[in-house]
């Protein structure tokens, strides 16, 4: 336990499977909480075994999402392993998470009503997928089926083109941290009326929230959107464009930066041109602006480009792959990808610092039940029976 981290002391019990709930718990974890993690005997969580890529006898997802917390093996089925759970709530826990299947965390006494009723200091936060409410309450759901749901996967892809989800879990990713928002400002409230409380985040409601924007433009107009590739459907030019040597996204957020984009590729002209003087304009004329941009970037080179237009002032990224990203200095310089100090697996860290420091990398996810001791000690009980 780092003393130094602002989550320093609180216990956190994590009865979390796949990604959202993990997710959630490595956050709290990261900033300094204990996290007791609870597993399924004999196999674990089921992001052990997500393939392909293997380190230490479990998916290597497995390690980016439980880095830095303590494994414990419960049936919550069995009576003793059900009691040993609840009395570590009771006795240690600050904070209790889950993503049970809906309506499952009542048939085992581990629903807010009930785990507070006991322990009213108690913050207990229930991440489900459809929400806690309403006719979908009860149905399971994963971050594709959210995409899809949400409408996210209406606006994503290329038009005329099969629907695409997005290539990272943006909707588990997503929810996790609402789910820490959600503890950590019942944690700041705790401390003032001194009295725990019933955060509720899903799947569905971290998707909607991600249409922000598009629920907007629909409320204003009807606009319902469309896909629009890698560019966006309120911005020219805001999108990938051909380099001689792979794809520069380039970003102009007003006219005057639309104007200084022209400049650096030699056509000031088109700044004052009426089909693309104003957003509005580039707009309506999507195609066209985009086609005489490509064109010119096309003649050269990414880095070229790059030096270009950053010294006009104008936002631009190549599109680089995971180990093009990896190896790049400024991903390096921030020192947010580094090696596990127990076993060299190189991870994402916390990402966010406090007075310019980030956080320790965590010790390395645990394996399956390798503390069911220090529990057995904790809450001084005969050992029961499940073993990892």
């Amino acid at each position: 336990m780092n003393d130094d981290l602002p989550l320093s002391g609180v216990v956190v019990v994590e009865l979390g499977d796949s990604a959202s709930a993990p997710f959630a718990g490595q956050i709290l974890a990261g900033l300094g909480a204990t996290v007791w993690k609870v597993e399924r005997p004999g196999t674990g969580d089921s992001s052990r075994g997500w393939g392909p890529s293997k380190w230490q006898g479990s998916s290597a997802a497995y390690h980016a999402l439980n880095r830095g917390k303590r494994s414990i093996c419960l049936d919550i089925k069995v009576p003793g392993d059900l009691a040993a759970l609840k009395k570590l709530i009771a006795d240690h826990a600050d904070v209790f998470l889950h993503n049970l299947r809906p309506g499952s965390a009542g048939q085992y006494g581990l629903d807010s009503a009930s785990l507070r009723a006991a322990k009213p200091d108690l913050v207990c936060c229930e991440l489900g997928a459809f929400g806690h409410v309403g006719p979908l309450r009860t149905h399971p759901g994963y971050d594709p089926l959210m995409q899809a749901f949400s409408g996210i996967m209406s606006v994503t892809g290329e038009e005329g083109q099969a629907p695409v989800r997005a290539g990272v879990s943006i909707i588990d990713f997503g929810s996790g941290m609402w789910s820490v928002i959600g503890i950590l400002a019942a944690l700041f409230r705790r401390q003032v009326v001194h009295r725990g409380a019933t955060v509720n985040a899903s799947l569905l409601e971290t998707a909607i929230a991600w249409m922000s924007i598009n629920v907007a433009n629909y409320a204003a107009d009807a606009d319902k959107g469309g896909r629009h590739g890698s560019g966006v459907a309120i911005i020219v030019p805001h999108r990938a464009y051909p380099a001689s040597d792979g794809y520069l996204v380039v970003s102009c957020a007003n006219d005057r930066l639309f104007a200084v984009l022209c400049e650096a590729l030699g056509s000031p002209e088109w700044a004052t041109d009426p089909r693309f003087a104003t957003n509005d304009a580039r707009l309506a004329n999507r195609e066209e602006i985009d086609r005489l941009i490509g064109e010119r970037l096309a003649r050269e080179t990414r880095a070229f480009w790059q030096e270009k237009l950053r010294d006009h002032g104008v936002a631009c990224a190549p599109i680089q792959d995971v180990a093009e990203m990896f190896a790049h200095e400024q991903t390096r310089a921030l020192g947010i990808v580094a090696p596990l100090p127990d076993d060299g697996l190189a991870t994402v860290g916390v990402p966010i610092s406090f007075d310019g420091k980030r956080p320790s990398p965590l010790h390395r996810a645990p394996d399956i039940g390798q503390d069911n001791g220090r529990l057995h000690a904790l809450l001084e009980a005969r050992p029961f029976h499940s073993k990892g």
